[in-house]
């Protein structure tokens, strides 16, 4: 099902303030950053070997990467996989008994189909699949 880890998804206050440390300090490099208003997140990429961080920052106060801030403060928000078939995973891992956030995808960042699972059925860590749109 799973092709590779597509990114790590890490919740941030601010993003100017911490693509710095990932670019200049890290080294990793900065694809840019977009607004998904669907999903209430302003959101920056950042290249490491085949796989990405993916910075969150919340655009509202019900933004769930918000309250997530809140709760949790900056650090580790979920961990993407990437699948060749969304709508197929989902409904094997529905008949798997996988509880879904997500009942069929949505779209995401660069234009890519997405689909949360939750954190009770996946070992307390939020899981996305994500569908390349190219």
């Amino acid at each position: 099902m799973s092709k590779k880890i597509n990114h790590i998804g890490v919740a941030v206050k601010n993003i100017e303030a911490s693509v710095p440390f990932y670019r200049d300090v890290l080294g990793m490099a900065y694809e840019g950053s977009e607004e998904v208003a669907e999903q209430k997140v302003r959101v920056a990429f950042l290249t490491v070997g085949e796989s990405r961080i993916e910075l969150l920052e919340p655009t509202s106060p019900d933004s769930p990467v918000f309250k997530f801030l809140e709760k949790n403060g900056e650090g580790t928000h979920h961990v993407a996989y990437e699948v060749a078939d969304l709508k197929g995973a989902l409904s094997e891992l529905r008949s798997a008994g996988v509880k879904l956030i997500d009942q069929n995808p949505r779209r995401g960042a660069h234009g890519t189909l997405i689909a949360f699972l939750h954190p009770k059925d996946t070992g307390g860590v939020l899981t996305e699949l994500c569908q390349s749109g190219e």
